[in-house]
């Protein structure tokens, strides 16, 4: 995709500290745990080591200490990091000038984000949906909040930094701040493209990287470094599974050894083929691994009968049928499908809830039944009336007189497509790429989007001034809706902000919008959110506030103890055998020479002759030279 990568910007910001720090000179990168995670998500180690660094070390285990090495501190500005800095170190920069003049570069780095993506960064915070929504967090929201605004909040730099923004042609960008109450049928809604889909019915192993077991031994990892999950992600999965027999039979006719057969590939056969290249094994593992996904998440939507489910959902998150009218008789094909014993447990619940907020609520004793077709664990009543925390209403009186549920941007009035292209069960928009196509024509409602600073008026802010540059943030009216710019023109950069979590459908319609408005629209979240992780989380939120084990309830991170520990002193080295100690342990009598009696006999014993500097003592300084010139010479140890 075209524009700037978050991935590529955080990258530059790392290697040019690193670089410019002791220009020239080799020495070591010291990290601590979070800053370690920063730096291997976009900057392989082997990268690092080129940039004059003999190895990497971290702050909080036990480290040797190396006088004659220069050292580059990447650490996060957290109390126990700096804690954890030594402790002769911290007392010579508190008390002495020269040792802080010894410092040759000391700046604060803006890169406390996760870039996952070219346009989707995380805070990898999954702690902030109970944060914000559990009714016992209340009093810790306005902290949260404070914590997150520190990251996205450009006030500050620009006051620190008179150079910022620097003058660009851009387009003067916009920041967009909002949570997860946006859109509550997005984390439910199945959703069919490649990204989507996987994530949603594959056991994905999700941590500091994203990997699918293919063998009982194997997990690959699913990265940007992968083509075709760059290329394909987003692609529905009707048309993905065609696209890849394409590609296949391209790569097959670029290899000979793929010419064996004229017969039209199928999924199995390429499957059998792949088994037996012995070259090519890059490309070879990337086709195995998506034709292995696609095949298992298509498996996973037959035996779910998720499209009888996704006809129904459809119909409930935008108020239309398929043919683009008043859906009919909705509650009986809810109800059918809570009794179909094909349909998974997780599948009713998300169903149940649909239901529930396309009725704007329901009669108690309704769920009730609802629950009882869907024969559903007496926990997932829990999950659904839970949802009232984000602003759901779940229940309603008998003569309820309150107006209907409004959805000024969640049920957008689908268009029936100009061709049959087989949509059917894609219909449904996330509210977000509805709030990003009204940013576009300049009709956001400014009650719902309120500006945060400076207070602009609906004709100013929305579509005066296009031409406005960057060149301060102190002057010149944001401008930011305009009509769509040429390809040569710059981009205009959109961040999007979603607290408590965003889905993949809302990365998708941020890179979709991207493309046909030919702006940059970034998206940033606190963590990414899967169907299941969404209803665990609302599940907790009835949980005691203590099982969350949220962090704000953890005791304060301390420096490990051992960082204090005094390091052992090593053992006294021997000295070499003086031959004037034995001499002296000898005497001369008339029958010869023998030991000197030791009961202190005729002669008292004489002292033992001490060793001279010219002899021992010369010896241990050679020896420690030597040492320290093989050390000298070899950079690339293991340990210092």
């Amino acid at each position: 995709m075209a524009g700037t990568s978050a991935i590529s910007i955080q990258q530059n910001i790392l290697v040019d500290a690193i670089r410019r720090t002791g220009q020239g000179e080799w020495k070591v990168l010291i990290l601590d745990d979070g800053s370690r995670k920063l730096v291997d998500g976009v900057v392989r180690e082997d990268d690092i080591l080129e940039l004059n660094v003999t190895h990497i070390e971290r702050i909080e285990e036990r480290r040797p200490t190396n006088k004659e090495m220069d050292a580059v501190y990447l650490l996060s500005p957290l109390p126990h990091i700096v804690d954890s800095l030594p402790p002769d170190l911290r007392h010579r920069l508190d008390q002495s000038q020269m040792a802080r003049e010894q410092i040759v570069e000391a700046s604060v780095l803006n890169i406390d984000y996760y870039p996952r993506e070219s346009h989707l960064i995380t805070f990898r915070d999954p702690w902030s949906f109970p944060t914000l929504f559990h009714p016992a967090c209340n009093h810790l929201v306005r902290r949260h909040m404070d914590d997150l605004a520190q990251k996205i909040q450009l006030d500050q730099y620009a006051k620190d930094h008179n150079e910022f923004p620097p003058p660009s042609p851009r387009p003067r960008g916009l920041l967009i701040i909002t949570d997860r109450t946006l859109d509550l049928f997005a984390p439910l809604v199945h959703e069919f493209t490649y990204q989507a889909m996987v994530h949603d019915l594959l056991p994905l192993k999700e941590a500091d990287k994203i990997s699918y077991k293919t063998q009982p031994d194997k997990d690959q990892v699913i990265s940007e470094k992968d083509d075709i999950w760059v290329k394909y992600r987003h692609l529905h999965m009707k048309d993905l599974l065609d696209q890849l027999v394409k590609d296949f039979n391209a790569f097959k006719a670029q290899n000979p050894q793929f010419a064996d057969s004229d017969a039209p590939a199928t999924i199995n056969s390429i499957k059998d083929m792949l088994a037996g290249l012995p070259k090519f094994q890059e490309g070879k593992e990337a086709y195995s691994l998506h034709l292995s996904m696609t095949q298992d998440a298509m498996n996973v939507f037959q035996e779910r009968r998720l499209a009888d489910v996704a006809s129904v959902e459809q119909s409930l998150a935008t108020g239309l049928d398929e043919d683009y009218k008043r859906p009919k008789n909705l509650a009986d094909q809810v109800v059918r499908l809570l009794d179909d014993d094909a349909i998974g447990l997780p599948d009713r619940l998300r169903l149940i809830i649909q239901y529930i907020l396309y009725r704007d609520g329901l009669l108690p004793t309704d769920i009730q039944k609802l629950l009882l077709h869907a024969r559903l664990p007496s926990q997932d009543s829990e999950v659904i009336y839970n949802l009232e925390h984000l602003g759901a209403h779940i229940t309603r009186v008998l003569k309820d007189t309150r107006p209907g549920a409004q959805y000024p941007f969640g049920k957008k009035e689908a268009q029936p497509p100009s061709q049959d292209d087989g949509s059917g069960l894609s219909r449904f928009d996330p509210a977000l790429k509805v709030v990003l196509e009204e940013v576009s024509r300049g009709t956001l409602d400014q009650n719902t989007f309120p500006f945060t600073k400076p207070h602009l008026d609906a004709a100013d802010g929305l579509m005066g001034q296009d031409n406005v540059s960057q060149a301060s943030l102190r002057s010149a009216k944001p401008t930011w809706a305009r009509t769509r710019p040429s390809a040569t023109e710059p981009r205009q950069r959109i961040l999007v902000f979603v607290a408590g979590g965003a889905t993949y459908s809302e990365s998708r319609a941020c890179y979709e919008v991207s493309r046909s408005l030919n702006k940059d629209v970034y998206l940033a979240t606190t963590h990414m959110l899967t169907p299941s992780l969404y209803l665990r989380q609302v599940g907790d939120l009835s949980v005691d506030r203590r099982r969350l084990d949220l962090p704000a309830d953890r005791p304060k991170p301390r420096a490990p103890e051992h960082l204090f520990e005094r390091e052992p002193l090593p053992p006294p080295s021997k000295l070499p055998h003086d031959p004037t100690n034995s001499m002296q342990k000898l005497q001369v009598t008339d029958g010869g020479v023998g030991p000197r009696p030791s009961n202190g006999g005729i002669e008292p014993e004489r002292q033992p002759i001490p060793a001279s500097s010219s002899g021992s003592g010369r010896w241990t300084k050679d020896k420690d030279k030597e040492g320290e010139k093989k050390r000298k010479h070899h950079f690339f140890g293991s340990k210092r």
